[in-house]
């Protein structure tokens, strides 16, 4: 049997291992990407392992997340950004220049390459057939330096698509169904590659909509082929050198298969507070609306800003109803302007933004207490949005901007005669990127850092017995938001590790780094799918920071769990889920991590009761010894010694 699309593109390359779905392999990296509020961190890291240069083909430095510069931090890791971008080789993107993925997608991204971001969502670059994964800072920092990317070899899930989107359905409104079907758990440890004749009726900024938010079904990344509507999107965006024609064989094998008719699809929306408690739009007919929001990464390009345009033309935005729109580019808003579509948004009432990230991850743009937020953003967990009690709905371009004008949810069947696509812009009518290229020789180049970079910790191995107490026992699905929550005053603190660790589990359990600054070290104890959401690597490294040693959960999110392998923190997973129920913040365990073997069962010591359980490690030999060392870079620093 062939191969598929997946398999070919790790085969080209593969640095270890064996390609066997669990076995752990390496990976040569073409490309990263970083964005300001995992940046710092990661090239503070790169900066540590002492290259005069990165190793990728490319790598880009984007600010797109905290540009709102509120006192000095913000704008000396901008700075500092910069002038690492220039020492050691790097292209740099400022502030309102744009959003990491849609910047990369229309400027870098292109079939058959592999593209490692210290961002969830860097998987948007599936839409033009890259293998475009999200991972902690760290994991792009020794990319930077040449190692390779270690992860699980996934699964290949084959997403068969029939037919064609019909009306007002969308390629947001694609993802919410996938996602309302397999849940944010559906694609964990596996690759969901779409395949099908309904794939060519998909544009690349459909695509990329659909890959963006593969990230929310947990999946290690998601990917379409290299075909005519890539060729097309690539010429559109002046790289048509770029198009190499990409796909699985004809009798490709996958390991799963699930199908979609897209003729099927309707407009949908996620409700509170997860990405797939997707409902049809129809039965939220008449919800009251209090706020709306354009763009995101998910939602920004110039189809998905026209489409709403088109809705929003002639019409006002309804009374009392806060409009916002954060365009994915500088170039998408010159071409929204040189077309007249700017004008429609203007004149409807809509407030424009930065082309940036923002309310996203709760950077302005905080609804009213207790309202509805209508946003076509990819995430919408409790107090993501900056109001703790308010409630965020996920939905598309269209749907948000029919909300706007009407001020609730209204029944698609009301809309009227859905518009044709837009079509592809010619991108040379946008005027020059901002880009910052770096000079052919930095070495001369000074790294400014300001007074809030903080140096990186130093973190002792693993003891051979611990006795730890549990700092904090969590429900399912806790996200990094709860963990360390983002917003200005947080991400700040990105380059600071011990002002930010104050910060640590603060919107969950408020006591919590007093508790562990009482005790110097301890154990967290969660639920289903721990660390889900956003890839910061300050999860990790924050709760590091505090004595966190162990995490023990049911299940741990892909990224996460790497994270905690790179700072030195032993996942576990219950062998039995039933041990969970038994135990309690506070309560006394202990292990031998001298008795550890890659794979296998570990024996934890209940003392207070005189009882005890088993639980599992999933590691590798490299993972374990990685967590022994103290985390990835001691390990690395020991190898090279």
């Amino acid at each position: 049997m062939g191969d598929n699309l997946t398999r070919k593109i790790i085969a080209e390359h593969l640095l270890q291992g064996n390609m066997e779905p669990g076995e752990q392999i390496g990976l040569r990296v073409d490309q990263t990407l970083t964005q300001d509020a995992t940046g710092t961190m990661a090239y503070l890291q790169f900066e540590a392992m002492d290259r005069d240069k990165v190793a990728t083909d490319l790598s880009v430095s984007y600010v797109d997340h905290n540009t709102l510069q509120m006192g000095f931090r913000n704008s000396d890791d901008h700075r500092y950004l910069q002038s690492v971008a220039a020492r050691y080789g790097l292209v740099f993107s400022p502030p309102g220049n744009g959003i990491s993925h849609q910047l990369h997608l229309e400027n870098f991204a292109k079939p058959g390459i592999t593209l490692l971001g210290s961002d969830s969502h860097t998987p948007t670059g599936g839409g033009v057939g890259a293998l475009a994964m999200g991972a902690g800072g760290l994991a792009v920092a020794l990319a930077l330096a040449g190692e390779a990317y270690t992860l699980p070899m996934p699964r290949v899930v084959r997403v068969y698509l029939t037919g064609q989107l019909r009306g007002w359905a969308s390629a947001k409104d694609v993802i919410l169904t996938l996602l309302a079907r397999l849940t944010i758990k559906g694609g964990v440890g596996a690759v969901m590659e779409y395949t099908g004749p309904g794939v060519e009726t998909l544009s690349v900024p459909e695509r990329a909509t659909i890959t963006n938010m593969g990230a929310e079904l947990g999946a290690t990344t998601s990917i379409f082929p290299g075909d005519e509507q890539t060729r097309r999107f690539l010429g559109a965006v002046g790289r048509e050198e770029d198009f190499t024609p990409l796909g699985p064989d004809p009798d490709a094998r996958y390991d799963h298969e699930l199908r979609l008719d897209l003729d099927t699809v309707e407009p949908m929306a996620a409700a509170p507070h997860m990405p797939d408690r997707g409902v049809p739009v129809r039965e939220l007919d008449g919800l009251e609306v209090d706020q709306v929001i354009l763009g995101s990464c998910t939602n920004s390009s110039y189809a998905d800003l026209a489409r709403a345009a088109g809705v929003l033309r002639g019409g006002r935005v309804h009374p009392g109803m806060d409009a916002l729109l954060s365009p994915g580019s500088r170039q998408v808003l010159r071409l929204l302007e040189e077309d007249g579509m700017l004008g429609d948004f203007l004149d409807s009432g809509v407030r424009l933004l930065e082309c940036v990230c923002g309310p996203c991850l709760g950077m302005g743009g905080s609804p009213v207490s207790g309202g509805v937020s209508l946003r076509t953003f990819n995430r919408n967990f409790q107090g993501r949005s900056g109001t703790a009690d308010a409630r965020v709905y996920l939905a598309s371009s269209e749907t948000a901007a029919q909300a706007a004008l009407a001020g609730c949810f209204t029944d698609p069947s009301r809309w009227g005669e859905a518009p044709e696509k837009p079509r592809l812009p010619d991108y040379s009518r946008a005027g020059p990127s901002h880009f910052q290229y770096p000079p052919r020789d930095g070495s001369q180049v000074e790294v400014r850092r300001g007074p809030n970079i903080e140096p990186l910790p130093h973190f002792e191995p693993l003891p051979k017995r611990l006795a730890l107490p549990v700092l904090l026992k969590t429900e399912d699905d806790i996200t990094t938001d709860h963990i360390l929550p983002g917003g200005p005053e947080v991400t700040a603190l990105r380059s600071n590790v011990p002002a930010i660790s104050e910060y640590v589990f603060q919107r969950v359990d408020p006591e919590f780094v007093a508790r562990a600054r009482n005790y110097g070290q301890g154990i967290i104890v969660g639920g289903e799918n721990y660390g889900q959401g956003s890839s910061r690597e300050h999860a990790a490294l924050a709760p590091r920071y505090l004595g966190v040693r162990v995490v023990l959960a049911k299940s741990l999110a892909r990224i996460h769990r790497a994270n905690l392998i790179n700072f030195g923190i032993l996942p576990l997973i219950f062998q039995s889920k039933a041990d969970y129920a038994r135990l309690e913040q506070g309560e006394n365990i202990g292990l031998a991590s001298s008795d550890l073997v890659p794979g296998g069962a570990v024996e934890l010591h209940l003392p207070d009761r005189g009882d005890r359980f088993q639980a599992v490690n999933d590691l590798s030999r490299q993972e374990l010894d990685i967590v022994l060392a103290g985390g990835r870079l001691e390990y690395v620093r020991s190898k090279n010694a």
